[in-house]
């Protein structure tokens, strides 16, 4: 069975990106090692690369050189088929592709986009690069210009094409349709072709297609005079600053380009100050036309303000340039991680994902890397759609994390805070957060506000809390954002960017406390390693567990790892392994292994022993010979604190592991601590994992 797909279209401007960066992602989710291949690619000046092999590249971090992930130019190709050796073309991609074959376990093959061939040419040349790899393809087509019709027509052309040379199609994709028009164009599709290939129809998304100011930079060769550092902000449309001002703010919208002459200082800062204002929409950036620059104090006054959207120069005129922009073609590229998270959640929005990699996998990778990890977690926590609620909103990790949760549709998610303070943040910032899709909640002004204070009064009275007391308490993001939880009104909370350990936690030991039949809370990291994922236990709750805690804490990890899909074999670290070494700390390892054993006497598990010995196979087995779990441990558990956090920490920075987590074991209802030092990257895993735990 073939482990290529061939990614095809036959007009330019089909939007294909998209469906190759869902497909990558998807692929290295499911499995180890993915090649990316273009037979062919446009010619580009000395020094320039390929956009799209460089944005697959650096987004996937692929194990490839560039000069691998294609075989020929379009120059190259014009100038073989001139001097008649078009053969030469198809033999050079063959060796390629052949060479990429024997190194990866599945291979993403993109198809030509010349934008100067006709329709009929850039067919036959998909049509015969397939069919000469030995590969299916999925077809991509343009609904942009076109009726239901004529879009219909056209792919059941480019179907036809494939399926006449022999090429199978595994499916077809309809791309930037108007979104009343969705299902009619399906149904449509479906009766031609009788349900013989996968159908997927995405529509036309505006913040995928305007240009960023990057792109128009380019374009118009313009000149950046200030504002550089956001030149990836995404375009929403323009206007055109040619009017009075009261008339000129009136048809500002989110993300507008301001065109408007240079000399036209009243025009330039309202839009700056309109971009940081809450009452008006953000500005994406000013073009000065004309050539013209604005005066000396305008630009020390627009130098002196803390954040400026980008400020560009041109010689045309303000309507010329108003055109030109309106034909710029946009284009996804590395830098842009709004607008590819964007297309990764259009494309698993519209694509039955599961349906397609049934289609395209035929067989099972063994063992799960930390890519497929990550990739299932995500998946895993899309199935069915849970509410987090982020109580440090003004923090700007926590907003980016918020921005790319809702971009991915992942889950729903609940920010507390001022609302004006955010938005002034998510300017400040440029963050592509959008607060359509997101709550906002200020805890002392919220309908739940006494509602909560009472319930939390009647949980803790006990303990001399009274009414005014529980009113404070709730005016705490900390316990506003557990109470929510604890109530139903979110699923689950994760905190901890900003605020300590203890107070993150606290409120939910006071009252969503512990499961039944368990004692004490503990903590898991998921280290993704180059190879493997690994459970580490606990490296961030409890300092000196006695042996019946530390026999709790593994039994908990490994329910933990066997529910995010990881075979548990245990771990019980000390410095000695086996019966081999003696002594206060040995013995409380070797005791908890005992306890465990009794308990959950199908659980794999071996302790005492060495951290080498664990996940070494050959140290293991001279060391413990005889042992299921020596060399080959998923779960490992630390003896205390002090060694966890340390060497948690020492394998993250030494390797470039990912550590996810602590996600915390053995509260009813999930809250998940976050480090301090946290990313953005960070973040977004831990709601990840706290949504899955919340199913």
């Amino acid at each position: 069975m073939s482990k290529a797909i061939y990614i095809a279209t036959g007009e330019p401007e089909s939007g294909k990106s998209i469906i190759t960066l869902g497909l990558m992602r998807m692929l290295l989710g499911k499995t180890k090692k993915v090649g990316y291949f273009r037979p062919i690619i446009d010619d580009f000046p000395q020094g320039k690369k390929d956009n799209h092999i460089n944005t697959v590249l650096t987004h996937f971090d692929l194990d490839m050189s560039y000069d691998e992930c294609y075989a020929i130019t379009g120059q190259d190709v014009i100038h073989k088929k001139t001097n008649g050796n078009e053969g030469e073309v198809l033999d050079i991609i063959i060796e390629k592709y052949k060479a990429l074959e024997d190194r990866f376990d599945f291979i993403l093959v993109e198809g030509t986009d010349f934008s100067g061939e006709g329709l009929f040419v850039e067919l036959d040349i998909n049509v015969l690069i397939a069919k000469n790899i030995g590969i299916p393809a999925i077809i991509v087509g343009s609904g942009k210009g076109k009726n239901v019709e004529e879009l219909v027509a056209n792919l059941h052309l480019a179907y036809d094409s494939f399926i006449e040379k022999e090429v199978k199609v595994l499916a077809l994709v309809a791309n930037k349709v108007e979104l009343d028009k969705l299902s009619q164009v399906e149904k449509a599709i479906s009766k031609e072709l009788k349900n013989e290939v996968l159908i997927s129809v995405i529509p036309f998304i505006e913040n995928l297609n305007n240009p960023t100011i990057k792109e128009i930079v380019d374009e118009l060769e313009a000149k950046i005079i200030l504002g550089e550092k956001n030149i990836d902000n995404q375009v929403g449309g323009f206007a055109v600053g040619a009017m009075q001002l009261r008339n000129f703010l009136r048809h500002l919208k989110d993300n507008s380009l301001v065109i408007t002459p240079g000399d036209r200082a009243d025009i330039i800062l309202s839009s700056l100050q309109a971009s940081i204002s809450v009452n008006y929409p953000k500005v994406s950036g000013i073009i000065l036309t004309g050539g013209i620059i604005p005066e000396e104090p305008i630009l020390k006054l627009i130098k002196g303000l803390k954040e400026t959207v980008p400020i560009l120069s041109v010689e045309n005129g303000t309507f010329e340039i108003a055109n030109k922009i309106g034909a710029i073609r946009s284009h996804i590229y590395a830098n842009n991680k709004q607008r590819i998270y964007s297309s990764l959640g259009t494309f698993e929005k519209y694509v039955d994902v599961d349906a397609l990699a049934n289609k395209l996998i035929t067989f099972k990778s063994d063992g799960i890397t930390p890519r497929m990890f990550q990739y299932n977690l995500v998946k895993r926590a899309q199935k069915v759609r849970k509410h987090i609620v982020l109580p440090e909103s003004n923090d700007e990790r926590i907003l980016r994390a918020a921005a790319r949760l809702i971009n991915l549709d992942i889950v729903d998610i609940t920010l507390l805070g001022e609302k004006s303070k955010i938005k002034n943040a998510v300017v400040k910032y440029d963050i592509p957060l959008n607060f359509s899709k997101v709550n906002i909640i200020n805890p002392v002004k919220s309908k739940r506000y006494n509602d909560y204070a009472e319930t939390f009064y009647e949980l803790r009275k006990h303990k001399n809390i009274n009414m005014d007391m529980a009113k404070d308490f709730m005016a705490d993001v900390s316990y506003f954002g557990t109470m929510m939880v604890y109530k139903g009104d979110a699923d689950g909370m994760v905190s901890g960017a900003v605020h300590t350990t203890q107070h993150t936690i606290r409120p939910a030991l006071q009252f969503i406390k512990t499961k039944p039949g368990v004692s004490v809370v503990s903590s898991v990291f998921f280290m993704c390693l180059e190879d493997r994922v690994s459970v580490f236990g606990d490296c961030a709750i409890n300092p000196n567990p006695t042996a019946e805690q530390l026999a709790e804490i593994a039994i908990s990890s490994a329910k933990s790892s066997l529910a995010f899909g990881i075979e548990p074999k245990v771990a019980m670290l000390s410095y000695s392994s086996g019966s081999s070494g003696a002594g206060e700390e040995v013995d409380k390892v070797r005791k908890a292994t005992e306890i465990v054993k009794k308990l959950s006497p199908d659980l794999k598990i071996e302790g005492p022993i060495q951290y080498d010995a664990a996940v070494d196979m050959g140290i293991g087995k001279k060391k413990l010979p005889d042992s299921d779990v020596a060399g080959q441990a998923s779960v490992l558990i630390f003896p205390d604190l002090n060694t966890g956090n340390n060497t948690y920490k020492a394998v993250q920075r030494e390797t470039g592991a990912i550590a996810i987590g602590p996600m915390l074991q053995g509260l009813n209802k999930p809250v998940n601590d976050l480090s301090r030092g946290c990313t953005v990257d960070d973040i977004f895993n831990t709601v990840v994992i706290t949504a899955i735990q919340a199913q």
